[in-house]
């Protein structure tokens, strides 16, 4: 299958229901458009330091990272992601059948694994759905949802589940220093790992590098959030998330979202107090300064990466004025 052309763009907002503006995503060093694609995260975990050789990042949270979320909060926002994530795979199999998948050179046994990610999603709400039940509490419904972009046709279908089951990582990965349960977090581990056997079979199916950093991107709930948004139309009373999203990121050149290239804000003068763009990976932010309303992708990016406008060379909820954009430079 060749390389994805097309990714995510645009995300709903889940929690008071909120409409982001139409978020934009970078693959092999180039942004897509939105009816390409759907995806984009904001409101990111604190970033781990650069890791070293030998060691992991440490997963540092930033100040109120869990937005004062209990863990039932968790699970129900888990929920939310993984019913939005079982969804998408059960109408995106429904309108595409296997000759479309085929089309894009997916082999027999691939088309077959790609259909297990969606079944393996639905077990993974069901599984979700008793933990919250038998701790006393009333699991969030599934919302109404809007893929239309993203099943324009079966490669963007493919290449937004590239970018859905990274999310995920990064969700769990970023829920995981909040969470005081032990039992919750091995429940949430066992999830995170088969959530990036997902991704990497993705990328691999797309004719991309199944590892292509040596860490994974943590992303705090609000990030996540902004991202999940975009796909949700309204949710039922009582399901939706006390969590807000962030600002879209506007862009007066979208289209030269290449790594190495200036990017421009389309008002140099918002958002207000707008210092820099930090491009979130696996080694911890990389902080451009915005000068004219400028700014410029860095070098030596790899696998998904998180663009934000922030207003100090920090991530941390309170320092996020804007985005995320996914950047997909491998």
């Amino acid at each position: 299958m060749p390389s994805i052309n097309t990714l995510l763009k645009g995300l709903v907002a889940l929690a008071p229901l909120v409409v982001a503006a139409p978020a934009r995503v970078v693959r092999d060093g180039h942004l897509a458009s939105a009816s390409a694609a759907a995806a984009a995260p904001s409101g990111m975990a604190a970033a781990a330091p650069a890791p070293s050789p030998a060691a992991a990042p440490a997963a540092a949270a930033p100040p109120a990272a869990g937005g004062g979320l209990t863990d039932i909060d968790i699970l129900q926002f888990a929920l939310t992601l993984e019913h939005l994530e079982s969804e998408f795979y059960k109408q995106g199999f429904a309108k595409f059948p296997d000759s479309e998948f085929a089309a894009l050179g997916l082999t027999e046994a691939q088309i077959k694994s790609l259909k297990g990610v969606g079944e393996t999603e639905a077990i993974h709400v069901s599984t979700l759905l008793g933990s919250i039940a038998s701790a006393g509490a009333k699991p969030v419904e599934p919302c109404q949802y809007n893929f239309e972009a993203a099943f324009a046709d079966a490669k963007t279908m493919v290449a937004t589940a590239r970018v859905l089951e990274a999310v995920g990582v990064s969700a769990y990965l970023g829920a995981a220093p909040v969470i005081q349960s032990a039992d919750i977090l091995t429940a949430a581990a066992t999830i995170v790992t088969v959530e990036a056997r997902h991704q990497a079979f993705i990328r691999v199916a797309s004719g991309a590098e199944a590892v292509p950093a040596p860490f994974d991107t943590p992303l705090g709930p609000k990030a996540v959030f902004t991202l999940a948004a975009a796909f949700i139309s309204s949710c039922p009373e009582g399901s939706n998330l006390a969590i807000t999203a962030f600002p879209s990121i506007a862009l007066t050149n979208p289209e030269q979202a290449v790594v190495g290239q200036n990017l421009k804000l389309a008002d140099a003068a918002q958002p207000s107090g707008a210092a820099f763009c930090a491009f979130v990976g696996p080694a911890g932010p990389a902080f451009e300064p915005i000068t004219d309303g400028s700014c410029v992708i860095p070098q030596n990016l790899a696998g998904e990466v998180y663009m934000l406008i922030t207003k100090s060379k920090s991530v941390a909820d309170a320092e996020v004025l804007a985005g995320p954009s996914v950047i997909q430079p491998s």
